[in-house]
């Protein structure tokens, strides 16, 4: 079974209140695909884990929206001392290896390039990559078109 079923599940147990039962297939997800996926977190609609979601760390708090794609060994985290998750739009894709953390933003229609790290806030249609993640585009369709994402 992949992450976002076992997510899925747990989250439905959370929201009916029974937190040992949520907090027992959070664990089993753990286990049988190596990521941490909090039951409280809230994942939107048609969002997809890449490769089963293998190594994939979320921050209890995070929003992720609708028809995102998180790929493997992915962080969406918080920072030291700061307290809060990021807030990741609609339709983004974050590619394997990146880190999203502390409070910010990311836009919808956005992409997260391989190994980025993501500390401020990414506007909507933009295209992010680096260390510390920096925008080259902000035309994600001239990337679609041109096939490169």
């Amino acid at each position: 079974m992949n992450a976002i079923r076992l997510y899925k599940f747990s989250n439905y147990l959370f929201k009916k209140k029974l937190f040992k039962a949520a907090l027992v297939i959070q664990s089993v997800n753990r286990i049988l695909n190596n990521s941490h996926i909090p039951y409280s977190v809230k994942i939107g609609e048609n969002s997809k884990f890449a490769y089963g979601g293998i190594g994939v760390v979320i921050h209890s708090k995070a929003i992720i929206g609708n028809n995102c794609m998180i790929g493997q060994n992915t962080t969406i985290g918080g920072r030291t001392g700061h307290g809060v998750a990021p807030i990741i739009g609609d339709n983004v894709y974050i590619a394997a290896g990146s880190r999203v953390l502390g409070g910010i933003n990311i836009g919808s229609n956005v992409v997260i390039g391989a190994n980025a790290v993501v500390v401020k806030d990414v506007p909507s249609n933009s295209v992010v990559v680096g260390i510390p993640a920096t925008i080259i585009s902000r035309d994600v369709e001239k990337f679609k078109k041109a096939g490169i994402i």
